[in-house]
């Protein structure tokens, strides 16, 4: 089994089609995978933290090497306390690559044993971003093809009670 530990951090609001590309394929390649849900004191979220916290455990249930934890602060303070050393960080595109090597940058200045390691999702969800869900959704637009069965259904029903 390989012993390494591996965190991904977002905020998953919600949790993408994509995101979960990513976390099946770092579930693959490292021995265990911490997804880092964000308390995300930095945005408005339209899920609360809890909520969050359920939906994206919900969709990775069948993941047995993958455990969901919240997690506020620097990334690299949590992933460190955790015994993790590498950061997992998914790049869609140039401009998320560019954004992701400096974001990798600060991190090893700040934890230089923290490494981080690009992964790119299928090629079905390089155009995924849970912004783009949102808005679509909140515009009445289809959104099912881009995240799990159980999100659309918490998307819908968040955003009827949002009325």
């Amino acid at each position: 089994m390989n012993p390494v530990i591996a965190v991904y951090p977002g905020t998953f609001d919600p949790i993408t089609l994509g995101h979960q590309d990513i976390i099946r394929r770092a579930a693959r390649l490292f021995g265990s995978v911490i997804v880092a849900v964000a308390a995300a004191h930095h945005k408005r979220t339209l899920f609360s933290l809890d909520e969050r916290l359920q939906t994206v455990r919900e969709v990775l249930s069948p993941l047995a090497n993958v455990q969901v934890q919240a997690f506020s602060g620097l990334i690299r303070d949590f992933a460190l306390e955790n015994g993790a050393h590498t950061l997992v960080r998914g790049v869609r595109s140039v401009s998320d690559f560019d954004f992701e090597a400096r974001f990798a940058g600060m991190n090893r200045a700040l934890a230089p044993d923290l490494e981080t390691v690009f992964l790119t999702p299928d090629a079905r969800y390089q155009y995924i971003s849970s912004t783009l869900v949102r808005e679509i959704a909140t515009l009445k637009g289809d959104v099912a093809q881009f995240v799990a069965p159980s999100v659309l259904e918490r998307l819908m029903q968040k955003l009827s009670l949002e009325k």
